[in-house]
Order: C-alpha cells, then structure tokens, then sequence
C-alpha cells in the first residue's frame, strides 16, 4: 500500500495535536510526582524526639474513630495522574461553593474529599489499649479504598486545609478533658467500633478484588457532571464517592440516618459542615443523639497557594 503526500501531512498534524497537550502534561506529572516522593522521604526521615509531641501527634490524640476529616486538596499536585487530577478539578468547580452561596460552618476553602478515621489493626496487646492506634479510611484514585495511619495520613497530606468533624454520641462531651465516659457511653463506642472494623475490612478486600481504583477518577467525574446537570436522579453511581463511602460507613455503625438512597448518592463532601435542621437537602443528617461538634482546624488555610 502506498502512502501518499497528503496522507503524511495529516499524520503529521495529528502528532503535533497529540504532542502539544500531552508534553506539558508529562512535565506536570513529573513534578507532581517528584513533590509527592520528596513528602514521603521528608515524612520517612523526620527526627522523633522521644516524648516529645508534635502538633500533629496532639491532634491525633484528639480524634475518635466516627471523626471525618476534610480535604481542601491543591490538583496541581495530584500525583495519581492526569485524569485523576482532571476529576479533582472538576469536582471542586461543580460541587463546591466556597461559602459564596450556602451556609457553612468554615468561612473558607473548597473541601472535595473526605475519609473517616477508623480503629487501628490489633497486631498486639499494646495496639489494642493505644488510643493512637487509628486509620484514615477514605476512597482514592491511586490506591482504591485505603485504610492508612492517621499520623502519616495527616503529615503526608499537601492539601491546603484539613478540617477535623468530632463525632460525639448522645450526652458525650469530647471538649470536656475531665469527662468520664459512662458505661452506656461506652457500650455506643464499642457497638461503633466493631462495626468501623468490619466495615473497613469488607471494603477495603472489595476495592482490592475489583480494582476500585481505576474506576475512582471516572466516577468522580461522572458523578459531578451529572449533579452539575440535575441528572443525578437517572445515574446509580454517587456523586462523590469519597463521601458516599463515608456515609456508607457511618450508617454502618447506625450514626447516620438513612433518608432515601437517593438522598445517600447524592451527598458531597461540603454536606458535612451544614446542618440539617436548616439545609435539610444539601446536608448529612445524623440520628438524633449524635451530632458533629464545630470544625477542627487540622492545617491552615492558604488563601494563596
């Protein structure tokens, strides 16, 4: 078969069309990738002091497995690719406010991302009583549906803001540092904690056999055209699915009060700081005794980065 002139001058502007786009974004996901090795190593070396506390190791102390933690990511630094980067972009231009035009309990930050901290895994008796001993569970693009360490989670992270939602149970006071848990507290706890575990385990082995993460980044872009478009109520996936395995989680543990499934899909991370008794559709409601207290400021807002 013979190729003729013309044939070539088109394969050539088809490479040219491919080549434009794609060599910035190979540059991009370098260095995205070298910041996120350059994290890792920094939070790998970091010198521990014996006794001696950092403000993360304190704000670790100050969580309970029910907590959710929010994510004001920065996409520029994504480094599970370009189209997990792409849906993290749309996700926070689609489904997130700002504060401009819904009430919130933060004035600041576009928080589109969320996980749940969970018990830790008994590997001994020491683990089992270490109050540290905690997990971040959440639905990610580059590794699936994840349990990680709190403390790494929260030093690796290079979002902008993490804002912590204490979770307390009817009459419980997690602010007050001379409270005594009661025994009917305590049974809550228990209840909530084994169901946290079985929770964490089923869908951390689903994601693993079915390959969850490849699908993650389409599902979040899917799920956010498809609000954008008010066409959520003819699509069966969520439209974020970081915060509907939250949600999932905390129903779980029978925190979360099961509306509709439909209202379920529907819910997106910022849901998290309004309250129901005024936003009752664009909101997370709890059952009545559980509640989440005002936002924790794990990280600062950066009004310019």
């Amino acid at each position: 078969m013979k190729f003729t002139p013309r044939f070539w001058r088109t394969v050539r502007r088809m490479s040219i069309g491919v080549a434009a786009p794609a060599v910035p974004t190979a540059f991009w996901w370098k260095y995205a990738h070298d910041e996120r090795q350059k994290r890792a190593q920094d939070v790998k070396t970091r010198v521990r002091l014996p006794n001696v506390q950092t403000v993360d190791d304190l704000m670790v102390e100050k969580c309970r497995p029910g907590d959710v933690i929010l994510f004001d990511r920065r996409p520029e630094l994504c480094a599970s690719g370009p189209w997990a980067a792409l849906s993290c972009i749309v996700a926070r231009a689609l489904l997130c406010d700002d504060g401009d035009e819904q009430v919130r309990s933060v004035d600041h930050g576009k928080f589109d991302h969320c996980g749940i901290v969970v018990p830790g895994y008994v590997k001994s008796r020491k683990d089992k009583f270490d109050p540290s001993n905690l997990l971040v569970l959440e639905a990610t693009a580059g590794e699936g549906v994840i349990a990680r360490p709190l403390l790494t989670r929260i030093e690796m992270s290079q979002s902008r803001s993490m804002i912590l939602l204490p979770l307390a149970s009817s009459g419980e006071r997690r602010n007050d540092e001379n409270y005594e848990m009661p025994p009917s507290t305590k049974r809550i706890r228990d209840y909530m904690d084994k169901q946290f575990v079985s929770f964490r385990d089923t869908w951390v082995n689903l994601s693993e056999k079915g390959g969850y993460k490849w699908a993650h980044s389409t599902l979040c872009l899917g799920g956010a055209m498809a609000y954008a478009t008010n066409l959520q109520k003819f699509s069966s996936g969520p439209v974020s699915p970081s915060a509907w395995v939250v949600v999932l989680a905390l129903k779980q543990a029978g925190v979360y009060q099961d509306v509709a499934e439909e209202r379920t899909l529907s819910i997106k991370v910022e849901d998290f700081l309004r309250d129901h008794r005024f936003q009752e559709q664009e909101s997370v409601r709890l059952r009545p005794g559980f509640k989440f207290l005002g936002p924790v400021s794990m990280r600062e807002s950066s009004m310019t980065g």
